[in-house]
Order: structure tokens, then C-alpha cells, then sequence
């Protein structure tokens, strides 16, 4: 396995020294202390060099990205709040998997651990890769070495290949000015990090995100509550109040609202003239308390429905009552059709106008 100029500058210069003893052991006292000094001023500069040289391939981060081999682990570190930590001072060992070994990883786990929900398990994947100390390829040797994560990796050296877990070492000694870098072929996944958990909550997120965008997306396309009324095509004349009371962009809006929607029939069945009286421009607070008090500041379902009194946006309450039939009525009223969906809200269909108790309409007319 290659070693990097570091260390073999070290190896090299401390084998110069030994050399230089044992060429000059029958020469004089003085050349034996000139040879002594020149050696040590070789390993001096030599140890300086090899400082400067880590110095200038920067942090363990710094190399991992100018690699351009190991994207994925450094977005990995990057969203594990690691970065900092491995740009610190150290010294770490590095066992850093290569790109192709993250992509062997099981379909769907990379994504999965980089969910920010998922940020415990992908710092303990990460850490178990870490050592806390500076580890170079000579000092390799097998057995059980804890790692930063906690639980502990196994070594083998078998023929000269290295084995970290299952993952062969591809490259050592990459080396860094906070400790080196050993290049392997897999990810290493902790004991205690269950891979198929992470894949399950994923996937099951994943359904609950589409059900949840189709529902959208349907909802989106049935549009408003007034969009619905208006394409209903029985409710012509609720229409034409919530627009005379400028109603319109409210019951357009974000909601959620619970529209009791009485029909045409229903506002024709109101004395005569008062439709026409209420759509008069001097009479528009009395239409908009009589809409208001049609709808609720809630979406409620049907199967939501209870009886009691029940406030509305106008402010006063109307009661709901439910017969032993399942008949639901609302004040006077019948509800004929219920749970009619909208993206901001649900009407449920009444044969009968509601009027609030506050407005006397034998006044208008």
C-alpha cells in the first residue's frame, strides 16, 4: 500500500541517520558529531516540509472535496452539522467511502438519511467512520478500535488488503492538516443503526406525501367554494348574493369554511320580493349578515356533525339537529346533500334559507 510524503520522509530521513552512524563509527570524535548534526538538520527540514505540505492539502474536509471522488459523503457531512467538527483541529482517522460506494448503498437510503428527520442516524453512519486519533497505514494493525459514533469497527489484514468490516481499504494515507484519510470501498452502517427502519419510515412518508399532493391536486381542480357553486349550476342565486355583498374573495379564500348552501329553490321559496329587496345596495349589511350566517369558520365533514348550536362567521348560532332517521336539519332547514368539496372548505345543501335571528325581514320588504 502507498504511503504519502509525510511519513516516508520521516522513515527516510531516520534511516539516513542510522546509515551515517554506522559508516563513520571508526571515524574521529569530531567528524562523528558533524555527521550527527548534518543528520538531525536533514530530519528537521524534512519533518518541516512534510508539515507544510499537510498544511497546504488543508482539513480533512478541504481534501475530501478538492478529491472530487467523494461528493456524497461531504454533502452527508454537510447535512449532518459535521463539517465543522472535521474541519477542527483533530486528529481523526477517516475511513471515507468513495461515491460508488454510497450508490451501492440499497435504493432510496441516501435520501433517506439525508431527511432532516433522520439526522441522528446519518451523524452516527458518519462517526463510525472517524477515528480519534491519527492512524497512518504502518500503525494498522487488526482487532476491534472504537470509533467518535461510539461502537466499535473490526480490522483484518489478510495478504497485505485491509478489511474494515466488510469494506475492503482501497487507499491510505491520504493525508490532511488534521489527520488522514484511508479510502474504502463500502459505507460501514453502525449495529446500531437499523437501514431498513430508515427505508420503511421513508417509503411510507413518501405515500403519505403523494396521497397528500393528489388530494391537492384534486382539490385544486374542484376549486373554491365558490367555484363549485358557481359550476353546480343550482345555485345561481347564492351566487349573485355573495357577489352583490362582495363576498366572493372571502369565500375564495384560504378558509376553511362550511357553507350551508341553500338552492335556487330555496330563495325562491322566501316571500316574494325579498331576494330582490335584499340585493338592493342599501340593504347589502342585511345580505351580508344573512350569507354570513350560512357559513362556519371550519371544515366539518358530515360525519363530524352533531347537534347543539353552532356559531357562525355572521356571529349569531344556528342549531343542528339530528332526527332518528338521520334527517339533519339546521334551524328550519334540511340538508339534502352533504360533504360537496372544495379546495378551502365543504358545502352542505339545505332547501331553505337561513335568516338570523337579528334581521326582520318584513322590514325590507
Amino acid at each position: 500500500m502507498k504511503t504519502t510524503s509525510r511519513r516516508t520522509s520521516r522513515r527516510l530521513a531516520a534511516g539516513l541517520a542510522v546509515g551515517a552512524l554506522a559508516l563513520t563509527a571508526c571515524g574521529s570524535d569530531s567528524n562523528d558529531a558533524e555527521e550527527t548534526a548534518t543528520t538531525e538538520a536533514a530530519a528537521e527540514e524534512s519533518s518541516e516540509a512534510s508539515d507544510e505540505e499537510s498544511a497546504e492539502a488543508g482539513t480533512i474536509v478541504d481534501v475530501a472535496v478538492g478529491a472530487g471522488t467523494f461528493d456524497t459523503l461531504v454533502a452527508a457531512v454537510t447535512a449532518a452539522g459535521l463539517a465543522e467538527t472535521l474541519s477542527g483541529e483533530g486528529p481523526f482517522t477517516v475511513f471515507a467511502p468513495t461515491d460508488d460506494a454510497f450508490a451501492a448503498l440499497p435504493e432510496g437510503l441516501v435520501d433517506a438519511l439525508l431527511l432532516p428527520e433522520n439526522e441522528a442516524a446519518l451523524t452516527a453512519v458518519l462517526t463510525y467512520h472517524v477515528l480519534g486519533a491519527e492512524v497512518p497505514s504502518s500503525d494498522v494493525a487488526a482487532g476491534d478500535v472504537e470509533t467518535l459514533q461510539g461502537e466499535s469497527i473490526t480490522i483484518a489484514v489478510e495478504d497485505g488488503t485491509v478489511m474494515v468490516n466488510d469494506a475492503t481499504v482501497t487507499a491510505v494515507d491520504v493525508e490532511a492538516s488534521n489527520g488522514v484519510i484511508h479510502v474504502i470501498d463500502t459505507v460501514l452502517v453502525p449495529p446500531s443503526i437499523d437501514a431498513t427502519a430508515l427505508l420503511v419510515a421513508d417509503a411510507m412518508e413518501e405515500d403519505a406525501m403523494e396521497d397528500e399532493a393528489m388530494e391537492d391536486e384534486a382539490m385544486e381542480e374542484e376549486g373554491t367554494i365558490v367555484d363549485v357553486a358557481v359550476g353546480a349550476g343550482t345555485f345561481d342565486t347564492l351566487v349573485a348574493a355573495v357577489t352583490a355583498a362582495d363576498l366572493a374573495e372571502t369565500l375564495s379564500g384560504e378558509g376553511p369554511f362550511t357553507v350551508f348552501a341553500p338552492t335556487d329553490d330555496a330563495f325562491a321559496a322566501l316571500p316574494e320580493g325579498l331576494v330582490d329587496a335584499l340585493l338592493l345596495p342599501e340593504n347589502k349589511d342585511a345580505l351580508t349578515a344573512v350569507l354570513t350566517y350560512h357559513v362556519l369558520g371550519a371544515e366539518v365533514p358530515s360525519s363530524d356533525v352533531a347537534a347543539g348550536d353552532v356559531e357562525t362567521l355572521q356571529g349569531e348560532s344556528i342549531t343542528i339537529a339530528v332526527g332518528d332517521d338521520g334527517a339533519v336539519m339546521v334551524n328550519e332547514a334540511t340538508v339534502i346533500a352533504v360533504d360537496v368539496e372544495a379546495s378551502n372548505g365543504v358545502i352542505h345543501v339545505i332547501d331553505a334559507v337561513l335568516v338570523p335571528p337579528s334581521i326582520d325581514v318584513s322590514t325590507l320588504l
